[in-house]
């Protein structure tokens, strides 16, 4: 890439703040070239022209300065899609807030991972559309594991491979275990063969190819044990966009 270059991209506004009186900074999930903060001169006047196109978890197709280093400058909006439902229901915007920061934590700014970028929208989609978010949420908390170092071993078991026999997750082996090997981890999470199945399930869906979620509440808290154990032992990423899931979710 050039050392700059005024052109079109793909965005999604991952997240905004205030700068200096009347400017913002905002940051952009883009196709093209990855993450990218803009300076957006004039944000926080009244009436400003591109209001609408740097709210929360708008997506569209934007024409900007890309620079290779530093801040980068937004000149127009060709196309906006804003999430109506996203917008209004606190737990989706919740769920929607925590993919974003796991995406900002997991890739550097400036790489473009462009099947990401699809995924995040793809998610944002059917979180809009009304499918589970908190599950869509764990496709992307064990997908995301191999970008940030730790490879779990879902297929089957990580020591004989079999995939015949009851599975259970062991944290000190970095997978599954058969029923044969079960000795080998006292501490193994003991899981019922449900929840192993969606574990082994989210860990490698296609989210475009996913049309309707229905797992059972009870399967949903052990995926939620499980993952955010991984998370805290494994990755040791504290995200305030989780802790506040973990808020919500003590709502009832």
């Amino acid at each position: 890439m050039a050392a700059q270059v005024t052109t079109q991209f793909q965005g999604i506004v991952m997240y905004r703040k205030d700068y200096r009186e009347r400017d913002q900074l905002v940051k952009f999930f883009t196709r093209e070239f990855g993450k990218k903060m803009f300076y957006i001169r004039g944000a926080r006047k009244k009436g400003f022209k591109l209001a609408a196109a740097i709210l929360p978890f708008t997506t569209g197709t934007y024409v900007g300065l890309i620079k290779e280093k530093g801040l980068c400058y937004l000149n127009a909006e060709k196309t906006l899609t804003q999430f109506e439902q996203i917008n209004l229901d606190i737990k989706k915007n919740a769920y929607v807030t925590y993919i974003l920061n796991l995406i900002d934590s997991a890739f550097p700014d400036g790489d473009p991972v462009p099947f990401w970028y699809d995924r995040v929208i793809s998610a944002m989609e059917k979180i809009d559309q009304g499918l589970d978010a908190q599950i869509i949420t764990h496709i992307f908390e064990l997908q995301l594991l191999p970008v940030f170092g730790v490879q779990q071993e879902w297929r089957g078991c990580i020591v004989c491979h079999r995939t015949d026999l009851p599975l259970d997750y062991s944290e000190s082996s970095g997978g599954l275990l058969c029923q044969n090997h079960w000795h080998l981890d006292p501490k193994r999470a003991h899981l019922d063969q449900r929840t192993v199945y969606y574990l082994q399930k989210l860990s490698s869906v296609n989210l475009d190819n996913v049309r309707s979620i229905g797992v059972h509440h009870g399967t949903k808290a052990k995926l939620k044990a499980v993952i955010d154990l991984i998370y805290q032992d494994e990755v040791g990423l504290s995200l305030k966009s989780k802790h506040f899931i973990d808020t919500m979710d003590s709502w009832g």
